[in-house]
Parts: structure tokens; C-alpha cells; sequence
């Protein structure tokens, strides 16, 4: 396994990170969900022993119960280890509760504190309207002081542009330091003027941010927020999925006979600015796949991840409906799966696999235990598309994958 300083935190992290949005569930008769701690518990521990030192977590992964099976799991091993979960800020309705939310976390966890607690899936509406009025930057700051959170982090989804609104005003506080340093006091009372009192904090310290083959809209902001001492950590680095299945990808790319899943791998720890690559890792057997990788001294060089970055320009075809399956979108009022869905028309749009789209699909819809809602039980309420972190015109693609699928 290999380590990288995550930004100015002091932490070495594994290149290699365990999401854990998807752990193992079983299904109950009464219909709830539990996580099969056997098998998660062999999972994680796995990963610890080749190296894996990044646990990320959330409060609503799972069905709520990622958190207390990551708990689990890694109690053995807690001081050795690097638990990352999120704070929902639709429960953050006065400051306040931003401790009472993630008392709930540390108690799920059964650990007295989270090395890196993030504000979750923010955009640049929910910092300017919630976080910086709320003064909830400093709200972490004091949690920190307290040690109940080692750092401050945040996941994202918006534009570049957003982020970097965001990495600026997080990071502004240091640099005011810098300036009164330096006895520039004139610029040093600016830069204070424009932020919160941090009790002398140093703000934000991770981004988790979604990057890959075939989603490089935040390249440029990875690197600026490295050179800002952010860590970075990639979300989604093979595409939700896309990026699995095998495929000619490779070989269009013209690099060498490698697995696309592999490549999507080696290009997003290719970028020297990324630190870590979750994956949301299942079986053992995809553990140590992954870690063959992350164990790579120089998963590719500078010349290669030029070269592929130029090729993707070609094949921008890949990026019609990019559904990542986070699930943001869920739950439908009407019941539609709508990231199964387009997971089917993927496996046929992008890689052609005819069978397995029309397998998936008739398996959605003939479910015994829980049929799947066809897309055309839609009301238009738009629910999906206030969520979509990606920005889909969500209704009006399902009318347009319901008619390609129906036709297999």
C-alpha cells in the first residue's frame, strides 16, 4: 500500500480508501434492512491488513446502519485507523445541532471521536444560505478543541467554481494569519474581516470530491486545493460503476493492455493532487484487486495520465446520462429505482452488453419480493432532479430509457 501527507492535517492516508455506502445487507422478513456484520467485519479488516488506514462513512449509508457496522468492525483497531463520516445539514436547523448530530454519529460509531467529520454533499447554496451564516466552521473548530473531531472536512457537489468559493473562504482564515505574520496589518485585518472567528483554527482540511475518466470537471480545483493544504479524497473513482464492467476503454485510449477498471484507477491516483480513491468495496476478492493497485509506486506517469486525459476528449460519448447510482434521488415518492434504471441502460448504452441491460431491467420489474415502479408512474413532482448531485434531466430521460429498455 502506498501513503500520501493528506494535505496539511499531518496524516498520512492509504491511496486507497473504504467507502462504506455499500456493505453487504441482509433483508429482514418484517422487511428492514441489516448489514451482514460477519461479512463486513472480514471485509474491513482485510483492508486493514493490506493497509487500508481511511474508513468513510455516513450517517444514512446502509440504511442508516453503516455507521454502527463500521463501529463494529473496526473497534479492534480503532486507534490505528482513520474514520471518516457526515453531518446531513437538513437536520442542522440551529447551530446547535450541528453537536447533536454528530453525537448520534459518534455513539452509532461507538467511539469517542471521528478523525475527519464533513459537512455533507454541500454546493455552494447550502455554504452561502446555511454554513457561513450558521458560523458552523467554527462550530466544528470548537468540537475539534474539544476533541470529539480531529479535522474538518466536506464532500461536494457543484461546479469548480463553487468549490472554489468554498476552498477560498474555508482556507481565508490561514492566510489572514500568514498576513498578520508578516506584518502586513492592513491586509491581515482585510482577510479577517471576511470570515468568522475560527478560534484561531485553520478551517477546512479534506475535500471529498467526485473525479474520474469520465468526469474530470474538478481537475483543475484538486489541484488548487492541494496547493491550499486541503487533502483530497475521490469519490466514484471508476464512475459508479461504468468504469467496472470490462470494456474496449483501454485499448480506444491507447495505452497498455490493462482492464478498464484498473485504468479508471491508475488515472485518478495518477493526478498528484488526489491523495486518496475510495471504492466501495463489497467482496474481499475486490479488496484486494484494489489494493494491488493502490500498491503501485507510480500507478501512472506523468506522460501516460497526459496522454489519456487528451484521449477522453474523444470519446465524450461516454458521458451521456451520467448516473453514478449515489442515490441521491431516492426515495421516489412514486417508488421508482431510478438509479437501477439507468444502471441498465448504461450496461447497453456505454458497453453495449445487451443481455446484461435487458437481465437487469426484467429483473427490476419482475422482482418477486419487491417489483420494481416503471418510469412512467411519474407525477412530475421533480423531487430527483432538486437532488441530482450531476444536474439530470432525470424525468425526461426516464420517458427516454423506459422506451429503449421496453424494446430489448
Amino acid at each position: 500500500m502506498q501513503y500520501r501527507p493528506f494535505g496539511k492535517t499531518g496524516v498520512n492516508i492509504s491511496t486507497l480508501g473504504f467507502g462504506c455506502m455499500r456493505l453487504p445487507e441482509i433483508q429482514k422478513e418484517d422487511g428492514s434492512w441489516e448489514v451482514d456484520q460477519e461479512k463486513t467485519d472480514a471485509m474491513l479488516m482485510r483492508a486493514y491488513e493490506l493497509g487500508v488506514n481511511y474508513f468513510d462513512t455516513a450517517l444514512y449509508y446502509c440504511h442508516s446502519n453503516s455507521e454502527i457496522a463500521v463501529g463494529k468492525a473496526l473497534k479492534p483497531i480503532r486507534d490505528k485507523v482513520y474514520i471518516s463520516t457526515k453531518c446531513p445539514l437538513e437536520l442542522v436547523k440551529e447551530p446547535g445541532d450541528f453537536r447533536k448530530v454528530l453525537e448520534t454519529s459518534l455513539k452509532k460509531l461507538d467511539t469517542p471521536y471521528v478523525d475527519f467529520y464533513h459537512f455533507w454533499g454541500i454546493n455552494q447554496k447550502t455554504f452561502d444560505e446555511k454554513i457561513v451564516p450558521m458560523n458552523l466552521i467554527a462550530e466544528a473548530q470548537k468540537l475539534k478543541e474539544e476533541g470529539l473531531i480531529r479535522h474538518i472536512s466536506f464532500s461536494f457537489h457543484d461546479s469548480p467554481e463553487a468549490l472554489k468559493h468554498i476552498i477560498d473562504y474555508g482556507c481565508i482564515q490561514g492566510e489572514a494569519q500568514a498576513a498578520a505574520t508578516h506584518g502586513d496589518s492592513e491586509e491581515s485585518l482585510a482577510l479577517v474581516g471576511q470570515v468568522p472567528d475560527l478560534h484561531g483554527g485553520v478551517g477546512l482540511e479534506s475535500v471529498l470530491l467526485q473525479y474520474n475518466l469520465l468526469d474530470r470537471a474538478n481537475e483543475e480545483m484538486i489541484q488548487y486545493a492541494a496547493q491550499k493544504g486541503l487533502g483530497v479524497v475521490v469519490m466514484g473513482p471508476v464512475g459508479g460503476g461504468r468504469l467496472a464492467a470490462p470494456t474496449e476503454l483501454a485499448a480506444k485510449l491507447g495505452t497498455e493492455a490493462v482492464n478498464t477498471y484498473e485504468l479508471a484507477f491508475k488515472f485518478v491516483l495518477g493526478n498528484p493532487g488526489v491523495c486518496c480513491a475510495l471504492s466501495g468495496m463489497q467482496t474481499i476478492d475486490m479488496v484486494e484487486k484494489n489494493e494491488k493497485v493502490a500498491s503501485l509506486e507510480n500507478p501512472m506517469s506523468e506522460e501516460e495520465w497526459r496522454r489519456v486525459g487528451e484521449s477522453l476528449e474523444n470519446l465524450k460519448k461516454f458521458s451521456e446520462l451520467y448516473c453514478t447510482g449515489c442515490g441521491y434521488c431516492q426515495p421516489c415518492p412514486k417508488g421508482i429505482n431510478i438509479p437501477k434504471i439507468f444502471q441498465a441502460y448504461t450496461y447497453l448504452n456505454v458497453y453495449g452488453l445487451k443481455d446484461l441491460a435487458k437481465n437487469t431491467w426484467n429483473g427490476y420489474l419482475n422482482n418477486e419480493k419487491n417489483p420494481g415502479v416503471k418510469p412512467d408512474a411519474c407525477v412530475n413532482c421533480g423531487y430527483c432532479e432538486r437532488k441530482c448531485p450531476q444536474h439530470l434531466k432525470v424525468r425526461e430521460l426516464l420517458k427516454k430509457v423506459e422506451g429503449v429498455l421496453s424494446s430489448l
